[in-house]
């Protein structure tokens, strides 16, 4: 364990599994831990935690998951139903929390959710600890590559300011939601996180389908994409590198289509550095070709799909719901978006429903939301 001084209060720095350990019991007994979460993605092809991060109000840790490599009671502390858990945008911490080692949380705060509900006009952290604690965070390291070791010292001190000042905001943020009437909202959505968990994004053979351009390609461009696609992954996967450090998705379309022959062609698409030509030209000169060889078969088809002819009735009555959805969230005030989806107000607009109770059978709608905005919507389906 190693105990760093700097900052305005110092953090631990657990690099053991006894470390850790003598920590987390000092968190018997506690209200609230703030948690956060460093991975690599933009540095690493496989993904994963490389740094935990956990503050209560007197004391804040930094946990290495390199070397500490039995995490259980953290698992046992985030299920804790006596103890809140703290996070900034908890989404993608919850899930790699839950992808890694099968955490899940029960109770939570999000800071940034509760700074949503009160319309602040920034809610990322850096934004609300300045307004609201005077606080200002070193940007620097927002894309640091979290799996180097050993860590430099601003790397740390950063990862440690995204928990130490949580408690504090914490508070600072329920009492003005209390203030507003919209603590019972904040209750809902917070319920809501501790169902949040890790899936995998479709299905991998489909993956390079999913590129943005890709469906603008014809014919023999797409089975030179797949198997430019997979000629990364692969590649990726071997230096376990994030795969735009190998090759550019604009890059790989642009190839694509082109579907150069030989290194000159490759060239003068002017779609990789002089180094990738070295590198991999041959590489991807050969998956070029494979595609361009494949049969006709292997190319994908897609149905295009039939074009739904106009419901000018359903699309008053989205104008209209919408409409209702806007001015109360400008009395509110409250952003359109945060107050009620569009999607809601879609799926509203097509069940016609005719009253709250009904209202409550779509999945998506929150009971706070029901309250707010419920007879009004209904009644913008039933015009005058």
């Amino acid at each position: 364990m190693t105990e760093v001084t700097s900052g305005p209060t110092g953090y631990l720095y657990l690099d053991t599994q006894a470390a850790f350990e003598r920590f987390m019991a000092s968190l018997a007994g506690t209200e609230l831990v703030a948690v956060d979460t460093e991975a690599a993605s933009f540095h690493r092809y496989r993904d994963r935690v490389y740094l935990i991060q956990l503050s209560s109000r007197t004391a804040t840790a930094i946990v290495d998951p390199l070397a500490v490599t039995d995490l259980t009671r953290l698992g046992a502390l985030l299920a804790d139903a006596a103890v809140e858990t703290l996070f900034h945008d908890a989404d993608y911490d919850l899930r790699t929390l839950n992808r890694d080692y099968g955490f899940t949380a029960t109770r939570l705060f999000d800071t940034r959710i509760a700074a949503q509900l009160l319309n602040e006009p920034g809610i990322g952290l850096a934004a609300l600890l300045e307004k609201y604690l005077g606080v200002s965070l070193d940007k620097r390291w927002q894309r640091a590559d979290w799996s180097r070791r050993p860590l430099e010292q601003g790397m740390l001190d950063y990862a440690a300011s995204d928990t130490r000042y949580l408690p504090s905001l914490r508070d600072t943020l329920k009492a003005r939601l209390e203030e507003s009437g919209r603590w019972s909202w904040a209750e809902e959505e917070f319920a809501l996180l501790s169902s949040i968990r890790w899936s995998p994004s479709g299905s991998p053979e489909e993956a390079y389908l999913r590129l943005k351009g890709a469906r603008t390609l014809r014919g023999h461009q797409f089975t030179v994409l797949r198997e430019l696609f997979g000629w990364r992954e692969k590649v990726a996967a071997q230096l376990d590198r994030a795969v735009f450090r190998v090759l550019m998705n604009e890059g790989m379309l642009s190839i694509a289509k082109a579907m150069p022959a030989d290194e000159q062609a490759l060239r003068e698409l002017k779609a990789l550095s002089p180094e990738q030509i070295r590198r991999w030209g041959t590489d991807i000169l050969a998956a070029v070709k494979r595609g361009v060889e494949a049969s006709a078969e292997s190319i994908p088809m897609f149905e295009r799909g039939r074009r739904t002819p106009p419901d000018l009735a359903y699309d008053a009555r989205l104008d209209r719901l919408k409409a209702v959805r806007n001015a109360i969230a400008e009395e509110l005030p409250l952003a359109p978006g945060v107050l009620c989806p569009n999607a809601i107000l879609e799926a509203i607009a097509r069940q016609e429903p005719t009253s709250v109770d009904q209202l409550a059978a779509l999945p998506e709608m929150r009971r706070w939301q029901r309250e707010v905005l419920g007879h009004r919507l209904l009644a913008a389906l039933r015009p005058s």
